[in-house]
C-alpha cells in the first residue's frame, strides 16, 4: 500500500465534474452523471439477560446501493450492448429460445476515475460484479422542450474499493 503524503498546496477539495467511467478496458463514451457510491451496513442489537437495559450493538449485513450512469444518447452503443447480456428479447421471442441471459459475461467490474482541474487523475473506484437492472434507452420526447436527451442504465454490484495506487499527483504551475 503506497504510503499517505500530503499536497502541501493543495487546500481545495475536488470537484465533481471531472470523471470517466471505464469498464472492458475502454472509457465510455458521454457519461454525464454517476450516482452515489453508498453502502450501509445493518446494525445488530442484542442484550445478555443481565445487561442493564441498554442494548448492545455489532455490525451486521453490509448493503451496496445501486448506482446510476447517466449520458445524452447517442449511436455509441455500450449501455445497450451491457443490456442485452441481462436479458435479450430478440433471444427470448425466438422459437427455440435457449439463452436470454449471457451468463458468462454479463456481470462487469467497472472503474470510476475522478480527475483535477488539470486533468490529471486524483481519485479511482473500482466497482465489482455489476449489471444492468434498469435501462431507460431514452427521456420523454417533447417538442417544446429544449434539453439533451438522456439515457440512463442503473448497475447493482457486490462492493466497491478505492484503488489506492493512484496517489495525489504534483499539481503543475503555469510558467510565464
Amino acid at each position: 500500500m503506497p504510503e499517505f503524503t500530503v499536497n502541501p498546496t493543495r487546500f481545495d477539495p475536488y470537484k465533481n465534474f471531472k470523471f470517466r467511467v471505464k469498464w472492458d478496458g475502454q472509457y465510455v463514451a458521454g457519461v454525464s452523471k454517476v450516482s452515489v457510491l453508498k453502502r450501509t451496513t445493518e446494525v445488530v442489537k442484542h442484550r445478555e439477560g443481565g445487561d442493564p437495559s441498554t442494548s448492545r450493538k455489532s455490525p451486521g449485513r453490509t448493503e451496496y446501493e445501486a448506482i446510476t450512469l447517466e449520458r445524452g444518447v447517442t449511436h455509441d452503443l455500450a449501455f445497450e450492448q451491457w443490456v442485452q447480456k441481462v436479458w435479450n428479447f430478440s433471444n427470448a421471442q425466438a422459437q427455440n429460445a435457449d439463452q436470454e441471459v449471457s451468463l458468462a459475461d454479463f456481470r462487469k467490474d467497472i472503474i470510476i476515475d475522478l480527475f483535477n482541474e488539470a486533468g490529471q487523475k486524483v481519485i479511482s473506484y473500482q466497482v465489482h460484479r455489476c449489471w444492468v437492472s434498469e435501462y431507460q434507452a431514452f427521456p420523454d420526447l417533447d417538442a417544446n422542450a429544449n434539453a439533451v436527451a438522456i439515457q440512463h442504465i442503473k448497475l447493482e454490484n457486490e462492493g466497491w474499493e478505492r484503488d489506492t495506487s493512484v496517489v495525489e499527483p504534483k499539481e503543475q504551475s503555469l510558467s510565464g
